[in-house]
């Protein structure tokens, strides 16, 4: 019977030795977590004052000079497109608007030649028509001093929905246009930029980016290779005179967030002329931010947590989302156990 009591004895000390081990080991493992998030916590701090206080109080540089007398703008017609056609006219480029809505264009170059007295070029393009289109578009900006290029044109669902209520052309717009377009028009004018070794491109990505988001997922696919393609380029052309530049934006209040007033109607969420205004002071600051000081304090809070968690948190906010679109009419009801539960 000793022996038995000393035999386990001796187990419970091996073991409680193993046990001390394990938590001296996820003591250090938590320790490098709470270093880590802290120092995240630290320069995003500097980042938001240094962006959004300070560059924002010096205003954006003379970017005629330093990039050269032309703009180019995507999907300049409404929205944060048009906003960036109007700030960087009223900085005094000229400005090529690019959209497939011609009496759009037309209004759009007529007000902004009008209020800000710089030559306008309007091209008529639909990016969801695939290749074919860029030929055109190649044409018209030859000999342009073209010194800035934002990728601004791009589609999202009309609404969070899961993949069986995709049709086909819901899925090749977010190939065409989200990735064919970012893609085929920055092809388009590197060879004038690296001829004159300056220039811009600005793409406008998103924060679903960030990780997998349900329900909204072709959108958070196609934004992700936006990002992953800015980082490879601006490796590319940072030696070269060329800035690349990610925007990764949350929400902003545009048409493409009609589908739900808790976006329209929250402090977290600028309009467009606010969020341009603030992302035109970081061009060149800043190879890669959100533009705004709310979205880089929520997207300090997103890159802490495990992708887990994004994509739960993400889950349960789209089917929030989708029931808004559903009382305004916008979305067909969807009643599941799926729905149900996370609701």
């Amino acid at each position: 019977m000793a022996c038995s009591i000393d035999s386990f004895n001796h187990l419970w000390k091996v073991i409680e030795a193993n046990l001390n081990k394990i938590k001296d080991v996820l003591s250090i493992i938590g320790l490098a977590y709470v270093g880590k998030v802290g120092l995240q916590v630290i320069a995003k701090s500097v980042k938001v004052v240094y962006l959004y206080g300070l560059a924002r109080a010096l205003g954006p540089r003379d970017l005629v000079s330093e990039y050269g007398r032309w703009a180019v703008v995507t999907g300049s017609t409404d929205g944060i497109g048009k906003e960036y056609a109007r700030q960087l006219a009223s900085l005094g480029m000229c400005i090529v608007l690019i959209s497939r809505n011609l009496d759009k264009l037309n209004q759009v170059a007529a007000e902004i030649e009008k209020e800000f007295k710089v030559e306008t070029c309007v091209i008529q393009a639909d990016f969801s028509q695939g290749r074919d289109v860029y030929d055109k578009i190649k044409t018209v900006l030859e000999g342009k001093d073209l010194g800035i290029l934002v990728n601004n044109a791009g589609v999202m669902l009309e609404y969070p929905m899961d993949i069986s209520e995709y049709n086909g052309d819901r899925i090749w717009n977010h190939v065409n246009i989200n990735i064919g377009g970012v893609t085929m028009m920055t092809r388009i004018v590197i060879p004038e930029m690296l001829r004159k070794k300056r220039g811009a491109i600005v793409n406008i990505s998103s924060s679903s980016a960030i990780g997998p988001l349900p329900y909204m997922n072709i959108y958070s696919a196609s934004k992700i290779y936006v990002d992953y393609f800015s980082q490879g380029l601006r490796a590319e052309l940072y030696s070269k005179g060329i800035d690349v530049q990610t925007i990764i934006p949350f929400y902003i209040a545009t048409k493409m967030t009609i589908f739900s007033d808790k976006l329209a109607k929250n402090f977290l969420v600028p309009n467009a002329q606010s969020f341009v205004r603030s992302a035109l002071c970081t061009l060149g600051r800043s190879p890669r931010c959100t533009g705004y000081w709310t979205h880089e304090i929520q997207h300090g809070f997103s890159t802490a947590i495990p992708t887990w968690m994004w994509i739960w948190t993400g889950r349960i906010l789209q089917l929030q989302l989708r029931k808004d679109a559903e009382k305004k009419g916008i979305a067909p009801k969807k009643e599941t156990k799926q729905n149900v539960v996370a609701v």
